[in-house]
């Protein structure tokens, strides 16, 4: 017997309200299949990557600070002086880097030049240990758990004098540390964005944006720590500028990477410029507390070029900042010619997929005829 249409018909919506019904239902417990497991794995390798990656980044360079070639002076240019110093390196175990200054006044140039971290006289009345808090908190810390010990073994009263102390607004110069953070996170989060809302511009273009948006993220970070917090000591303007260099080497490898990464951009990024950026900086141990690895990038990584040149300008603005802003420079260079690579790439692999879409396209028309 045939079904009636009106039935049929009729019966249509339950038969979809079943359906959705079914569709909706929890599904029945049970081990997930291996495709579940595949997928969850796949959406984690991101997150796990940046746990292992941070733990490693700052443990390593953050937990057991030890002192290696640590330059610090005696002052003094008796034979007696001398020796002093020659002992202090041979039991050093390479811990310092121990020289002699003639004098307290050469003693305490070589700090605000950051030649050396301290410096020790002792004279018949007492003992001067010179150091400078702005340049290093944990490096005048380090010289004094080094020198006051000895002072005491000599029976001298110890007075630490501080050649180039931080500003009140900051005192343990950590304040252009914290500004680096900001301007960094800044710098990636916005990198990501600008990629992938200009992925079909010219490189030309999303270069430009790139540049506009690292003059407006450093003139947040300005106006922050030097309008609201007084703490940039009246070197807005050329920080604002080194800020802004410093963004742009940022934005301009992440718009580079993307094409090329993909999802990976952003761990990639963060790797980059938070795991082996703020470790390498000295913004909480100098180089000659770090270790040997995160020592070797402050040599010449970005996040730490920006520091040396802001806390120069801030505290020893007799110091030269020709190298840090060259280094600068040379970081934001290769963001453009990143920019320029990952361009290309994302034209030839359009230029791949030309002919298989081509191809699709002729096969559905062909299936529609």
């Amino acid at each position: 017997m045939t079904a009636s249409p009106i039935l049929t018909a009729a019966s249509a919506p339950s038969s979809l309200a079943a359906t959705r019904a079914s569709a909706h239902r929890s599904p029945a417990l049970g081990l997930p299949s291996a495709a579940v497991w595949r997928s969850i794995g796949a959406h984690l390798l991101i997150p796990l990557f940046l746990a292992i990656g941070m733990a490693f980044a700052y443990l390593g360079a953050f937990h057991a600070p030890s002192a290696h070639d640590l330059p610090v002076a005696v002052v003094g240019s008796t034979p007696q002086a001398a020796v002093f110093a020659q002992t202090l390196n041979d039991k050093g175990d390479g811990k310092v880097a121990v020289r002699t200054v003639a004098d307290a006044a050469q003693a305490k140039r070589w700090i605000v030049e950051q030649k050396i971290v301290a410096a020790y006289e002792a004279t018949p009345e007492g003992a001067n240990l010179y150091v400078s808090r702005a340049a290093s908190e944990a490096g005048a810390a380090t010289a004094q758990t080094i020198f006051l010990p000895i002072a005491y073994r000599q029976h001298l009263p110890v007075n630490v004098v501080d050649v180039r102390p931080g500003t009140a607004q900051d005192p343990g110069g950590q304040t252009l540390f914290f500004l680096l953070v900001a301007l960094s996170v800044g710098a990636y989060a916005s990198a990501v964005a600008i990629a992938a809302a200009t992925a079909r511009l010219h490189a030309g273009w999303r270069l430009g944006i790139g540049a506009v948006v690292s003059f407006i993220l450093s003139g947040i970070a300005v106006i922050i720590g030097g309008g609201v917090y007084q703490a940039l000591n009246g070197n807005e303007w050329s920080i604002w500028l080194l800020g802004a260099l410093y963004v742009f080497g940022i934005v301009s490898i992440g718009i580079g990477l993307h094409p090329i990464l993909g999802k990976w951009t952003t761990p990639a990024l963060t790797a980059l410029f938070v795991m082996l950026n703020f470790t390498s900086s000295g913004g909480v141990y100098p180089a000659s507390l770090s270790p040997w690895f995160f020592a070797g990038l402050h040599s010449f990584w970005n996040g730490a070029a920006w520091l040396d040149a802001a806390r120069a300008l801030t505290y020893f603005p007799d110091q030269s900042i020709g190298f840090p802003a060259l280094r600068l420079a040379l970081w934001a260079a290769a963001g453009v010619l990143l920019v320029v690579i990952g361009a290309a790439f994302a034209r030839s692999r359009r230029v791949l997929a030309e002919p298989a879409r081509d191809a699709q396209e002729a096969e559905t028309d062909l299936v529609a005829a």
